[in-house]
């Protein structure tokens, strides 16, 4: 079952953060590729600079007596990312309500190309874990809309 989250329009959508790294030794399998399940650290990567540039960083919503959790994730990968090699990874906010959408790619800045692309969508709890069906407006104020 497919989570549907509305999109923001397009004149509100401000630009990504982008995040940059080398891709280490322990983040590849035995061939020298990165294993699948790296890709997920790196949205991670770039959802947290994203999320702390709107004073969302995880003490900030912690403070705010919520907890924020990944409910779907996909990632679609179209070339392999290699040892040594350099990466961005970009990430934005593409929806706030109901849930948070926060859209990903992965650049392989050595090759210059796209290496995976994804999605995340992000519910909100408060700090006893009651789900909130919309993103609270402690958190959404604070997101672009």
């Amino acid at each position: 079952m497919a989570i549907e989250v509305p999109e923001l329009e397009s004149a509100t959508v401000p630009a990504p953060v982008r995040v940059c790294t080398t891709v280490p030794f322990h983040d590849c399998d035995p061939m020298g590729i990165v294993w699948h399940g790296r890709y997920f650290e790196y949205f991670e990567l770039a959802r947290a600079e994203l999320f702390a540039g709107f004073g969302l960083d995880v003490p900030e919503i912690r403070a705010l007596g919520y907890r924020m959790y990944v409910v779907d994730v996909r990632c679609r990968y179209t070339h392999p990312l290699a040892y040594g090699e350099r990466v961005e990874i970009s990430a934005r906010i593409k929806a706030t309500r109901p849930l948070i959408r926060v859209v990903y790619s992965v650049r392989n800045l050595t090759r210059i190309r796209t290496s995976a692309r994804g999605h995340c969508v992000l519910a909100t709890t408060d700090a006893a874990g009651t789900l909130f069906y919309e993103t609270p407006d402690a958190i959404f104020d604070r997101l672009p809309r």
